[in-house]
């Protein structure tokens, strides 16, 4: 029998190791797998490099990871907001490192990362200093910049609703960067607010295939029925 079920956070993050590459789902808040996060933390890894959104926003979740010193780069698309101290401090300091990249092109990375592709043209950022060091060319009269695919170690998403077999659906705006980070990791980490029995999440509302998850953690546990 098929059964992704993790019964805790913690037990969900163990073998993530010292210098892994992690994708975190979230757009802010919305969506941020924030027990996972916890989770990492009190595990104490150093040397991470986190493809996010964002750089986290307050003191808890992704700056809580930032501020624990967990974390060496984070790629990322928008860094910096008001509540954004936590990422701000840390790069005065010289104590991460960033890589921006603009947010549709963040997206098309990690989308060519789960499907296998190894890099991709983009006009955006053309003629910045996002572009330096990287290779251009024109193609009908409009250049473009050769950007890399994003793939990872482990991915961290938040979903609404999971099954055992690690079929997800997602709450609204909650769905963000999860779908296209599942396909592009090694590893997919899934904590959801509900469990539900086999069967109950209609195949065409299902929005990431278990295919791509390897884990599904209840983050308030209920008791569910699996053998469906």
């Amino acid at each position: 029998m098929i059964n992704k079920v993790i019964q805790s956070a913690d037990e969900a993050v163990a073998d993530i190791h010292d210098g892994a590459v992690l994708m975190i789902g979230g757009f802010g808040p919305a969506g941020q797998p924030t027990e996972l996060l916890d989770a990492l933390i009190r595990l104490g890894l150093r040397d991470l490099t986190l493809i996010s959104n964002n750089a986290g926003n307050g003191d808890y979740g992704l700056a809580a990871l930032l501020k624990a010193g967990c974390v060496r780069k984070i790629i990322c698309s928008f860094p910096r907001q008001t509540d954004s101290w936590v990422f701000d401090q840390l790069y005065r300091e010289k104590k991460i490192e960033l890589e921006l990249v603009p947010q549709g092109n963040l997206v098309a990375r990690i989308q060519a990362g789960g499907s296998g592709i190894a890099a991709l043209y983009t006009p955006t950022a053309y003629g910045t200093e996002l572009a330096a060091g990287k290779e251009t060319r024109e193609f009908d009269g409009v250049h473009y910049v050769l950007e890399t695919a994003l793939k990872a170690d482990f991915s961290l998403i938040k979903a609404l609703h999971g099954d055992r077999w690690g079929n997800l659906t997602f709450n609204k705006t909650g769905r963000n960067f999860g779908p296209i980070m599942a396909a592009a990791s090694k590893c997919t980490l899934a904590q959801v607010d509900k469990l539900v029995a086999l069967g109950e999440i209609d195949p065409e509302n299902v929005i990431t295939p278990g295919i791509f998850v390897k884990r599904v953690v209840q983050v308030h546990p209920q008791p569910v029925s699996l053998t469906a």
